[in-house]
């Protein structure tokens, strides 16, 4: 019983790689940052991190970023509309505060703090603010948009 646990675990891991466009796991390796031609520094501190306008009234504060990825941090107020839209970036949401109704596709779901959400790249999506909340989100590669 054992052996078939542990078959059907390796099965898991590697349809969700497979299905999140990924190849199976290997041996990490490390990025040539010689290579990139954008990148934040270092360290991020939200104090010294100007908020941009989102659109719809949300704000949005750059946490990271190089060529493959950006991490975002976005307010939102409740009633806030984060208006439907796809791009060509896989993208995934932690719901850090709050409560939103999402849409992604032809499915629309409640989350809440703790949630978290993945946007395959070209999937329509967007959210209605329920309460007051702050969303993460984490894009590959980077929105270069967002930069100014």
């Amino acid at each position: 019983m054992n052996k078939l646990s542990t078959i059907l675990s390796l099965a898991a891991v590697l349809l969700l790689a497979c299905a999140c466009g990924q190849n199976p796991p290997q041996e990490p390796q490390l990025p040539d940052t010689e290579t990139m031609t954008q990148q934040s520094g270092n360290f991020i501190f939200a104090s010294e991190t100007p908020w941009q306008d989102a659109g719809g009234g949300a704000e949005r504060q750059i946490l990271g970023y190089n060529d493959n990825i950006m991490m975002v941090k976005v307010s939102f107020k409740k009633g806030q509309v984060g208006a439907m839209h796809s791009h060509p970036h896989s993208q995934v949401t932690y719901v850090a505060s709050g409560k939103f109704e999402f849409t992604v596709g032809d499915v629309t779901k409640i989350v809440e703090a703790g949630d978290a959400l993945y946007k395959q790249p070209n999937i329509i999506h967007g959210c209605t603010c329920l309460e007051d909340g702050i969303l993460i989100d984490c894009f590959n590669p980077m929105r270069d948009t967002f930069l100014k």
